[in-house]
């Protein structure tokens, strides 16, 4: 067991970075294809989790996805905004509510309120603020989930050389339609 684990402790994850493929076709030409690969980064992933924990954001610009960036922080600022505005509204109910149980007089808009209803604002308005905060970092942590899994795809090949799609194909003889999925593999 030790004797396996040295000589696998040797071996680094490396890919290719060019591939060269020679076809021979029937009137005997040679056609030299080449196949330039990026190098696989097993630490990218986590990279990009850890820049958008640090910065929202960071880790869509690592993935070069730049179009994400305002949908993060029009996620995040609308809940903050949301909050900070349910926080203010829920110190006004309550300064309200506590002038009136101290008997001084409540000026503004608050005055012809009942105590029940001043009561029912705050906790409607607490509420608001703890869905607020809850979407605020729901949003936080979208984005880190987002741009960990966009650099593990990243790393997939997607070729055109491999395709799956849906086939229709119309049975003149028997008069039927007949649907299924066709697979496509490209040599060259």
């Amino acid at each position: 067991m030790a004797l396996l684990l040295l000589c696998f402790s040797g071996f680094q994850l490396q890919s290719q970075v060019a591939d060269t493929l020679n076809v021979v076709t029937e009137d005997r030409m040679l056609i030299t294809n080449t196949v330039i690969k990026e190098e696989l980064d097993p630490l990218a992933p986590s990279r990009a989790a850890f820049y958008s924990a640090v910065i929202p954001g960071l880790g869509q610009a690592y993935n070069e996805k730049y179009w994400k960036i305002p949908l993060v922080y029009a996620g995040i600022g609308t809940s903050i905004y949301f909050y900070t505005t349910n926080r203010k509204d829920y110190n006004r109910f309550r300064n309200a509510y506590k002038r009136r149980l101290a008997g001084l007089p409540i000026e503004g808009r608050l005055e012809n309120v009942e105590n029940q209803t001043l009561i029912r604002a705050q906790r409607n308005t607490r509420r608001n603020m703890d869905v607020s905060l809850a979407f605020a970092v729901g949003f936080y942590l979208l984005n880190i989930v987002d741009a960990n899994v966009d650099a593990h795809l990243k790393q997939f090949n997607v070729s055109e050389d491999l395709s799956l799609g849906p086939n229709i194909d119309y049975d003149a003889f028997l008069g039927k339609t007949n649907y299924g999925l066709s697979l496509t593999y490209k040599l060259w």
